[in-house]
């Protein structure tokens, strides 16, 4: 079970060879995403020179895929998770880490979200994020990347 993280949505949107091979060869195995990665590529579309055609493809791929919603369980996960992640993370001395916003320690609140929700699931996180590395420190899960870089000719 596979939780598509927005780099990974974003790669199958392109037609990304490597990306795209990987997800057919799952085939109807169960590959998601969750209102989080959703609302990554919503921004991503509003912002981008062909708004309207850009949405309309990410309206069509996430009806395709199923979207997991977030709920009470996902914001307790998130919640110890994220306190988990500064008390790892940051300073050590416990009256400095109350004022620690996670970014200063090199996580975003999407990603914690994400975690979370793969968590709660029991699900595979498909990133290509360094960040959710870092995190398994401080939380076993799964993660796996099936974007590989191309090759830099020379």
């Amino acid at each position: 079970m596979y939780l598509l993280d927005t780099n990974h949505c974003s790669h199958l949107l392109s037609g990304h060879p490597t990306v795209t091979r990987r997800l057919e060869l799952i085939g109807d195995g169960p590959v998601g995403t969750c209102v989080i990665v959703r609302g990554e590529l919503i921004f991503m579309a509003q912002l981008s020179q062909q708004k309207i055609t850009n949405l309309a493809r990410i309206n069509a791929f996430l009806q395709d895929i199923y979207l997991y919603p977030m709920d009470e369980q996902t914001a307790d996960i998130y919640g110890s998770l994220k306190a988990a992640a500064i008390r790892h993370f940051g300073p050590k001395e416990k009256t400095k880490r109350q004022n620690v916003v996670i970014t200063q320690i090199g996580f975003s609140d999407n990603d914690l979200w994400i975690a979370a929700t793969a968590l709660q699931h029991g699900l595979t996180i498909v990133s290509a994020d360094s960040d959710f590395q870092r995190l398994q420190e401080v939380q076993a899960f799964s993660v796996e990347s099936w974007w590989q870089p191309e090759p830099i000719a020379e």
